[in-house]
């Protein structure tokens, strides 16, 4: 397994793994000279997700980058929905994808409830989570919550922002009642008057916005990162093709950089939202120029949001939680990115494999 502890006093942090394990260093070099070794290491079928909450993920899929890069080694590629950080992490657990898009916060829990899951880039710094209720509701502040039903997905980035925010408040969650709904029908909860408040999701929640739903209460410093996550066993037996991930995942962060206006035409487009709607998400929401080795203001993020999953019964103790995040971050194939060219082709989403998740 590759080493993936990163070192930290109380003032410094070091994000970089120094070192990639014998096995890991074995297996890249027979790929470098062509060897391959036996066939129970080939890799026939990268099982990697797609969300909406990932705008890369989309640039990606869409221009069929990835197929394109993995066809020398003869991989093929399945694309695997997302409608939230719990199902890419239940993924993730399950074995049915070696790669998956989640927030920090998502990915340090996963990690820390024993998953052998790690975060191996930085995608981008969102604003993607709000509280957020109907028009003309009479709660106008976080402390008018108390005794209100909230509608949130368990083990997410925005059901830890609800924390904090009611903590913020002199409120906990036992103050409020939860309701456990993924994100598109925590929306629709909130439409039906079935809660009195939605613990938001962009680009669900830009669109809810965009229909007369309020925004509550924002604050930036308490969402997580967006992260690209994978198993243990595929980093292990697998550099070659994970470096290549990371590469394609660098070519469309790039690539969002320089085209916002065509980033968010794609997001517009997987997400059903109106285009004017998925360019304030990208324009207004995202910054995609980040560095995707974690340093110390992603660190600050993640261990500001530990301590909840404690207070909610999700880990045992903080020890935990502090050993999950100093063997959390697998850097390596981050600090080596090279950005690929891939050219693409036409209507390469309508080609590649897809399953879509329903739940």
């Amino acid at each position: 397994m590759p080493s993936t502890t990163a070192s930290r006093s109380s003032r410094t942090r070091r994000t970089s793994v120094k070192a990639v394990s014998m096995a890991a260093a074995v297996a890249l070099l027979a790929t470098a000279c062509g060897d391959g070794g036996g066939e129970d290491e080939q890799l026939e079928t990268l099982n990697i997700d797609f969300a909406t909450y990932n705008p890369l993920s989309l640039i990606i899929l869409e221009n069929g980058w990835l197929e394109e890069e993995l066809e020398e080694l003869d991989v093929d590629v399945q694309w695997v929905q997302s409608q939230g950080s719990n199902r890419a992490n239940e993924n993730l657990r399950a074995g049915n994808i070696h790669v998956g898009s989640t927030a920090g916060s998502a990915a340090l829990l996963n990690r820390a409830v024993g998953a052998d899951t790690h975060t191996i880039m930085i995608e981008n710094q969102p604003e993607w989570s709000a509280l957020v209720t109907q028009e003309g509701s009479d709660i106008e502040s976080v402390e008018d919550l108390e005794g209100a039903s909230i509608a949130a997905t368990l083990a997410t980035d925005p059901y830890f922002f609800m924390a904090r925010a009611l903590q913020e408040a002199g409120l906990s969650v036992d103050d409020v009642e939860v309701q456990a709904l993924q994100h598109a029908d925590g929306r629709q909860a909130l439409e039906n008057g079935d809660v009195d408040a939605w613990a938001g999701l962009d680009p669900i929640m830009a669109g809810a916005e965009a229909e007369g739903a309020e925004l509550l209460y924002r604050n930036v410093e308490f969402n997580t990162y967006s992260v690209v996550n994978a198993t243990g066993d595929f980093v292990e037996n697998h550099p070659d093709v994970a470096q290549i991930v990371v590469n394609v995942y660098e070519q469309a962060r790039e690539w969002a950089i320089e085209n916002p206006e065509g980033t968010a035409e794609i997001l517009a487009e997987y997400a059903g939202i109106e285009p004017e709607i998925a360019e304030a998400v990208i324009t207004e929401r995202t910054n995609f120029e980040v560095d995707p080795v974690p340093g110390d203001d992603v660190y600050a993020a993640m261990e500001a949001a530990g301590p909840f999953f404690v207070e909610n019964g999700d880990v045992d103790s903080q020890e935990a939680v502090d050993e999950a995040l100093d063997s959390l971050f697998y850097t390596e194939f981050a600090e080596n990115r090279e950005a690929t060219d891939a050219e693409g082709t036409e209507n390469a989403a309508d080609e590649a494999d897809i399953e879509e998740d329903d739940e």
